[in-house]
């Protein structure tokens, strides 16, 4: 291993190289930092040298990671990150605050939560913006990257150095729309499998929570149409002859919005824990410490107003 002269690192370096891996681009990367697209060129240069390896590597789709690059991605985000803890103020101000919060969620949980997040930033930190990033399958990956302040979802498994905290119990029900024959029937498991389901699945893979119950009993329905999004389901639902399947709190919603009607999901399926999830790296910070308990309030209350829903 040769030796390394630590007093000719630039570790100003390291934040290019971190936009790098994010952007994908040597100019994108420059305009974050604020570097020209030729600064930017000369600093690629001294990071390839001072690391000795070339990086990226142009192709077709876009600046592609070499695997030093890659295994480096995370360490110098968790450093980046550790510096802006040592000069960060101890305390944090919310009315004094400004930037961005960023968080990555569902169609669903944005639904139901990033309303009231939104009064409370206006109401306590009001120069703080709020960002729902676009979704990459569970997010996980955007928070271990640092793209994003938390994430919240269903999770099971996670990687190491993460926290997680459950917001609320939730189970799911059944919704047609307002006229549907149905609703003058025998309402049992043999009518809710003989109609035509939409089905949601957040990750576009995988199974549906109520295909994996059926399979326990040797039974199957017919999906008519599957799609990603719980908020776009509804509208198909109030349209047509279909049943869906989705988490009460937000059928209720729904229901109060669109002609739409509730029914009992006709088979016994286990319920979940949305959670806020975060890397530890943030854990300590005095900022995402009271973006955490904000949610936590908001979730207190969005629970609290759905108890009668039961």
């Amino acid at each position: 291993m040769r030796e390394v002269n630590f007093n000719n690192i630039d570790l100003n370096l390291l934040k290019l190289f971190d936009a790098l891996i994010k952007e994908r681009s040597v100019t994108r990367a420059g305009q974050k930092l604020g570097l020209s697209q030729p600064a930017a060129s000369r600093g690629l240069g001294r990071l390839r040298r001072m690391l000795g390896d070339k990086l990226v590597i142009p192709t077709a789709r876009g600046l592609e990671l070499t695997p030093r690059a890659a295994s480096l991605s995370e360490p110098v985000a968790k450093l980046l990150e550790e510096a802006k803890q040592i000069v960060a103020p101890s305390t944090f101000s919310p009315n004094e605050a400004s930037g961005r919060v960023s968080i990555a969620t569902t169609d669903h949980m944005t639904f139901l939560l990033m309303p009231k997040l939104l009064s409370k930033l206006a109401e306590t930190a009001p120069n703080l913006d709020l960002e729902i990033a676009a979704p990459s399958g569970d997010n996980v990956k955007l928070v271990v990257q640092g793209d994003v302040d938390l994430a919240i979802g269903v999770y099971d498994k996670l990687p190491d150095r993460f926290h997680k905290r459950a917001l609320y119990n939730e189970d799911f029900v059944c919704l047609v729309r307002r006229d549907h024959p149905v609703l003058t029937k025998h309402w049992d498991l043999e009518c809710f499998i003989a109609l035509s389901h939409i089905s949601v699945i957040i990750t576009g893979h995988g199974k549906n929570v109520v295909d994996e119950a059926l399979t326990q009993l040797n039974l199957s329905r017919r999906i008519a149409v599957r799609l990603p999004h719980f908020l776009a389901a509804p509208m198909l639902v109030a349209e047509s002859d279909m049943i869906l399947s989705l988490p009460r709190r937000l059928a209720h919603r729904m229901a109060m919005a669109m002609p739409v009607e509730i029914l009992e999901l006709p088979i016994e399926i286990e319920g979940f824990s949305p959670s806020i999830i975060w890397n530890e790296r943030r854990h300590d910070d005095p900022a995402h410490i009271w973006l955490r308990n904000l949610i936590i309030e908001i979730s207190s209350e969005v629970n609290s107003s759905s108890k009668a829903l039961r």
